[in-house]
């Protein structure tokens, strides 16, 4: 999520979050039926990964004869599948409607062969996080990540607290999404997850653009997705059919195979990370060969800062990962992404790296 110790500029609006009314979800037990005739669709892991395609088939076909048999027309379903269980990071199964788009992945269920856990849209968004539908744990993140969970917050988040960071050299959403389509040209056609999405700012953009086969709008705040379904709700140009997904999940644990997704973005999120090598990792595990990722952050000082300030200032802000460019660049590269490209203007970077 897009997250920094900054002061909103403007005051809460007292009309109260309208959830997003959603069609009937039949119970958990019967999404996977025992029936083999029950068109349960599952990932091909076989499948190959290609730039400006979509990430993985699917093809699902009842058997002829037991067709025959019961008297059923053939069923023979492709689609679009990227989402892995969390724990063992198997492709999930799926059943229900094709696509990655809102009411479509409502109305479906999902299921790990493995582990047999299964996930499924609650409240307004899809949550694939390891402790999802546990009944009497409940993980407390450090605060950076729990500051962001407040519902106060999530709402201020574009309305006020989000313009503050020009302070800091950021140039505003339009131009850091003008920037960073000039680094995701080459995976136009693929799959693009905004992680630490937000109130999905830049998920929405992606979105409206046309340019990818499916956005995923991923956060590990309830109440950040909350305002991400709200807002896309709110908005006239999107309908059923936009190609855009609303998860929940954690950024060192993002559920997803390896090598499925085309394009990663986190715009103002590393420096609000637990472990920005295990994110980064994680990124780097989930990019297609040729992937791209592209982010932005705060760094630990700007290039015009004082030294005699710099070590009051890092230990003032050392509740958060702020980094400095040096030090995001060795990171990447660590984690085995290559070709690093960055722009700073004061306190602001944008980088980019691909997987080779």
């Amino acid at each position: 999520m897009a997250m920094a110790a900054l002061t909103a500029s403007s005051s809460s609006s007292s009309s109260a979050i309208t959830l997003l009314n959603k069609p009937f979800l039949p119970n958990r037990s019967s999404f996977f039926s025992s029936n083999p005739h029950s068109p349960i669709l599952r990932f091909s892991a076989s499948a190959s990964v290609r730039p400006r395609f979509t990430s993985a088939a699917i093809s699902s076909v009842a058997p002829e004869s037991d067709l025959n048999k019961s008297e059923t027309p053939k069923i023979e379903i492709e689609e679009t599948q990227v989402f892995a269980c969390p724990v063992c990071y198997e492709p999930l199964m799926r059943k229900g409607p094709s696509g990655i788009n809102l009411q479509a992945i409502y109305r479906s269920g999902f299921k790990c062969g493995q582990c047999n856990k299964t996930y499924s849209s609650k409240d307004e968004y899809l949550d694939l996080t390891v402790t999802a539908d546990l009944d009497d744990y409940n993980e407390v993140k450090p605060i950076t990540t729990e500051l962001f969970r407040s519902p106060l917050v999530s709402f201020l988040y574009e309305r006020g607290w989000r313009q503050n960071f020009q302070r800091s050299g950021f140039p505003g959403p339009d131009e850091e999404f003008r920037m960073a389509e000039e680094y995701f040209k080459e995976a136009e056609g693929g799959v693009l997850v905004d992680v630490s999405c937000g109130s999905g700012l830049f998920s929405r953009k992606f979105a409206k653009s046309g340019k990818y086969s499916g956005v995923i709008a991923l956060d590990y705040s309830e109440n950040m997705l909350r305002q991400c379904k709200e807002f896309i709700k709110n908005d006239n140009t999107f309908d059923n059919s936009t190609n855009i997904a609303v998860v929940r999940a954690d950024v060192a644990r993002l559920p997803f195979p390896s090598g499925s997704v085309d394009a990663v973005h986190a715009g103002a999120a590393l420096h609000c990370w637990p472990s920005p090598t295990n994110a980064i990792a994680e990124i780097c595990r989930v990019l297609r060969s040729g992937g791209v990722f592209v982010g932005t952050t705060f760094l630990r000082y700007s290039p015009s800062t004082p030294w005699i300030i710099r070590p009051f200032q890092s230990r003032i802000l050392q509740s958060y990962n702020y980094l400095m460019q040096d030090e995001i660049k060795d990171v990447c590269t660590s984690c085995g992404l290559t070709d690093y490209e960055e722009y700073i203007k004061d306190s602001f970077i944008m980088f980019t790296a691909r997987k080779p």
